[in-house]
């Protein structure tokens, strides 16, 4: 799947590239040949040059640290592409962002905090005058979210009302800190949704939040499965780009008591990073509970028999279509891919689209403002058989689209 000339190929880096997401993206932009380089960078350059090794030729590593402008700046140097995958967002992206901005090179990350999307987002004069395009939000959700949102609203549908997002998934090799700092910092913020046209806030282990909460019956992974009010960008720039009255957002990660776990852990206030004294020792609770999830995390995958990674998004799409009321259910699921793949695939895809030439538009901008969805699948669509097959992965992978009419019938269409 070659989008340009090889004679143009070019460098990119991927910063936080030994990480659950991360270490996908890099693997997949091996796949394809759009880069001529590919290097990762990361704190851990042990781990970092012994991934490059394995990868082989083409592949290098490269010393960074998210919380260090400087080494922002060294870092993407001579680059023609960042992909940032280092996480929590909330806490490294105007760091990272603003060196990429201040060194006039394209960049795409995977953010997922909408707290500080918003202060994202207000880098867009910045980055139109560098003359750059920064593709925020291109990962799973956000990311691939945004993108059939706005299908279905644009192809499928002449009015829209309201837009679902659900999502779940589970049993990945290993999740680190980040994975878990991220989830307690979801359970704590106050979550945007956007209700009856205009954004609102709820609180997760308040009466608001959890009046929200629900269950979804998901293609392949489960039917009835819990999800709870998240914390997601789609919410704030759906609206800002597709005419609509709602857009909610909803998921979990499996096994559910994994979940219920995380969720008690930080309702006790253990995510608090205020240390206390503990028998003559000064003890940071977050430290502590990231700890414990990690090892819980192994015990419970194992109680309950989980068996392979798995995940899947579900986006519900409800409107009119020449007078009648339509939904629109599109659907992407993997019984071999969880929250590394299905993340990092997409924002690989959203990384070679730009470096192609395939997405318009200066700024900062999330997917649906300047991505084409079908051009977008196109490119993602293959990428994420390659990757399965160079992965030696046999589990079923797909996204599939069913309508429901007025009466509650249900039928799939072609895409």
């Amino acid at each position: 799947m070659l989008l340009i000339d090889r004679s143009e190929m070019a460098k990119v880096i991927i910063l936080g590239g030994c990480g659950a997401v991360g270490s996908n993206a890099v693997k997949t932009l091996v796949i394809d040949p759009t880069f001529s380089e590919v290097i990762v960078g990361d704190v851990d350059m042990d781990k970092a040059t012994s991934m490059a090794a394995d990868l082989g030729p083409g592949v290098s590593a490269r010393k960074f640290s998210a919380m260090d402008r400087q080494s922002c700046l060294d870092a993407v140097a001579d680059c023609d592409l960042v992909l940032n995958c280092v996480g929590p967002f909330y806490s490294t992206v105007k760091t990272i962002l603003s060196a990429v901005i201040e060194s006039g090179i394209n960049y795409v990350d995977i953010c997922d905090d909408p707290d500080v999307t918003l202060e994202i987002l207000e880098m867009d004069d910045a980055a139109q005058k560098a003359g750059i395009t920064a593709l925020i939000g291109m990962g799973a959700s956000p990311g691939l979210t945004n993108l059939l949102a706005k299908l279905a609203s644009d192809e499928l549908l002449d009015e829209t009302d309201t837009i679902n997002i659900f999502h779940t998934h589970g049993g990945e090799p290993f999740e680190g800190e980040g994975v878990i700092g991220h989830r307690f910092h979801c359970m704590s913020i106050d979550i945007p949704m956007y209700l009856n046209g205009e954004l609102t806030y709820v609180k997760y282990f308040e009466e608001d939040g959890m009046a929200l909460r629900q269950t979804f019956d998901f293609p392949l992974i489960g039917d009835n499965i819990p999800l709870y009010p998240y914390p997601h960008p789609e919410q704030l720039t759906l609206p800002r780009y597709l005419k609509v009255n709602n857009v909610t957002n909803k998921g979990s990660v499996l096994p559910i008591e994994y979940y219920k776990l995380t969720s008690e852990v930080c309702r006790l206030g253990l995510a608090s990073t205020d240390p206390i004294e503990v028998k003559g020792q000064s003890v940071v609770p977050y430290d502590f509970a990231v700890e414990y999830i990690k090892r819980e995390r192994k015990r419970l995958l194992q109680e309950t028999g989980f068996g392979p990674q798995r995940g899947a998004m579900s986006i519900v799409v409800s409107g009119f279509k020449d007078g009648q009321a339509l939904e629109y259910r599109l659907h992407t699921f993997s019984s071999s891919q969880a929250l590394g793949e299905g993340t990092g695939i997409p924002a690989a895809a959203g990384a070679i689209m730009l470096q192609a030439g395939k997405i318009s538009g200066k700024g900062v901008l999330p997917p649906e403002g300047c991505i084409k969805p079908r051009e977008f699948i196109d490119v993602y669509m293959p990428l994420t058989e390659a990757y399965d097959t160079k992965a030696g992965k046999t589990g079923e992978s797909s996204l599939i689209i069913e309508q429901v009419d007025a009466k509650g019938e249900v039928t799939q269409i072609d895409f």
